[in-house]
Order: C-alpha cells, then structure tokens, then sequence
C-alpha cells in the first residue's frame, strides 16, 4: 500500500471513529446504553487499527497529519450527524408579554403540547410557556411562535428522559 493511500485510509477511518464515538456519547447521556456500548465496540476496533498504522509508522509525518486531520474532520462530521438524526427530547421556555392565548391554540392545533405559567418581569406581566417536545420540531415550534410573536423569548434545553405528557404524533410511514 502506497504511503498516500495509507494516509486516505487513515483519514477516513478516523472520520469513521470519532463520528462513531460523537454519536456513542450522545446516545448515552441519552440513556440508550445497549446501542452506545455497540458503537463504542466498532469506534474502539476501528481506533485500534488506525493507531497501529500510525504508531508503526512514525516517522512519517504524513500519517500523524491524515490521523490528525480525521479526528478534526471527524467531529465536525459527528455533529452534523447527530444534528440530522435530531436524537431526543428537548424542553423549549417560551415567554410572551401579549398573544399568548394565540401562540398557545397555533402550538396546540400544531401537536404540541403547552404548559402556561404567569409571571412577572421587569416590564411587567409576561408568560412562559413550557413544551416537551422532539428534538426534530424545533424549527416547527420556531414558526409557529415567530409568525405569531417574533418578539418571543425562546430557549431550549436538553432533556434526558421524559415520561407522559402530550406529543406530536409520530408518522405512520
């Protein structure tokens, strides 16, 4: 094998690895231990062979520029995995000075499903909205408050586990 191929090969498996291992880690902070510790079996494998032929060629530079530049490329790469595949839950805080009622019955009549809190801010009464929702509806939820209330306050938060409540029904496909 030539040193450029050895190089490619090297690249690309490390890509192959740490895209691996993004998707590994979130999946367990998720809690999905069974198919994190099936990936971290392939990443650890694929990691092993790449190290071999870099270490047993060390003095060529090249190797150690292709295994560094897969891992840089591998994140980036990993992270626009996991963006695609949208994995999990979020919590979105919705807070509104005026139209709650009407974003509230858009988000409802769109799936979600909307918990009210009033409460008071530094310019007075305001409203915050709490909604569980799939990690892949973000940019639903992100119009139906905006075409209403683009003034709208919204955060998003992470959520490991969830249980109950009201959810946009999944596709039958």
């Amino acid at each position: 094998m030539t040193i450029f191929v050895q190089a490619l090969f090297i690249f690309f498996a490390r890509i192959l690895d740490v895209s691996i291992g993004t998707l590994r880690t979130i999946l367990l902070v998720k809690g999905n231990r069974q198919i994190a510790a099936v990936l971290g079996f392939f990443e650890v494998m694929i990691y092993l062979i790449v190290l071999g032929k870099v270490v047993g060629n060390i003095n060529k530079p090249i190797l150690i520029i292709a295994y560094c530049l897969g891992y840089a490329c591998g994140n980036i790469i990993g992270g626009r995995i996991e963006e695609k595949l949208s994995l999990g839950r979020v919590s979105a805080g919705v807070i509104l000075k005026e139209n709650y009622e009407d974003v509230v019955q858009a988000l409802r009549d769109g799936g979600f499903g909307v918990t009210i809190f009033e409460g008071m801010g530094l310019e007075g009464k305001s409203y915050m909205l709490n909604i569980i929702l799939e990690r892949r509806h973000i940019n639903k939820l992100y119009k139906a408050v905006h075409k209403i209330d683009p003034h709208a306050f919204i955060t998003i938060s992470d959520i490991r586990s969830s249980m109950g409540g009201h959810f946009v029904p999944k596709k039958k496909g």
